[in-house]
């Protein structure tokens, strides 16, 4: 009875939140002054003069017009720009504009999508009709999107992290991207090669493994806890060896890390769950599943 109370307890603190404003993510600090967002937004000429601070010193400076007759050669053929993203969803309604680095942005959606951006210390701007409301700076890393959500009376938060999956973008999967931190699951992740949806923070995954150390005595009960909670999120692969390790026999891991190998975000690391095994009939076998899927 201890042990059923324990896991409805955990998945409640997992999943039985409704979305609300603010309860999710890093909050990133507004950099803009008092002066600046008192200020419109100037065009390219004027911004030097309107002591509005924005993104022009990232942008390199305008090509000069060439004179007639030359020829303009210097195309980039198969040029990478970058190969990180940010995703940005402001959910109120407004005339928004988002500078981020070197690309600005305006739509109705509320979704601002950027691509082939350079990894490093990006700044980035939001404006509603021209008003400059937040300014920071944001670290992006090669291969990954950063998810963000703004609301202008609490801030910029900083959802997640995600590694970008090698496959095609399905528009459905973007909306499970922000709306899973909070609590809303809309998407089906126990599909084989799914990369998208939330993983379990530091602090989650500790409480898991401590729960699990408390309250699992035999190798049954702790893999049908972790799968209770595995129908609400996704592990990483070091996260997924630390599961299959508190376990006692080799045949109960193999078949928990064919479980949860629907819901590894980062398979391409995937190689360290064979390390919990001592078997080589068991790392053939896994191999074999993974295979297949």
């Amino acid at each position: 009875m201890k042990n059923i109370f324990t896991l409805c307890a955990l998945l409640i603190s997992f999943a039985g939140f409704a979305q609300q404003a603010g309860t999710a993510g890093e909050l990133l600090k507004n950099e803009a002054s008092q002066q600046e967002m008192q200020k419109t937004r100037g065009n390219q000429t004027t911004r030097s003069k309107d002591g509005v601070i924005d993104n022009s010193n990232y942008r390199k400076p305008p090509r000069q017009n060439r004179p007639n007759g030359q020829s303009n050669s210097d195309y980039r053929w198969n040029y990478n720009y970058g190969n990180s993203e940010v995703f940005l969803r402001i959910p109120e309604y407004g005339n928004f504009h988002v500078e981020l680095g070197d690309q600005i942005m305006g739509n109705q959606s509320g979704k601002f999508r950027f691509f082939d951006l350079r990894s490093g210390s990006i700044p980035i701007a939001i404006y509603e009709n021209n008003y400059l409301l937040y300014r920071t700076r944001i670290n992006v890393r090669n291969n990954t999107r950063l998810v963000l959500d703004f609301f202008t009376n609490r801030g910029l938060y900083l959802l997640g992290s995600y590694p970008i999956p090698p496959r095609s973008y399905g528009v459905d999967e973007w909306d499970d991207i922000w709306n899973n931190p909070y609590g809303n699951y809309n998407g089906n992740y126990g599909n084989p090669g799914n990369y998208y949806g939330n993983v379990m923070n530091d602090q989650d995954f500790n409480n898991l493994m401590r729960t699990l150390d408390q309250n699992g005595s035999f190798d049954n009960n702790k893999s049908a806890m972790i799968n209770a909670v595995a129908r609400n999120t996704n592990f990483t692969s070091l996260q997924i060896q630390s599961l299959l390790n508190t376990l006692s026999f080799e045949d109960n891991k193999l078949v928990l890390a064919k479980e949860l190998y629907a819901k590894c975000i980062d398979r391409q690391n995937f190689f360290l769950v064979f390390e919990v095994f001592s078997f080589e009939r068991s790392k053939r076998e896994l191999s074999e599943f993974i295979s297949r899927n």
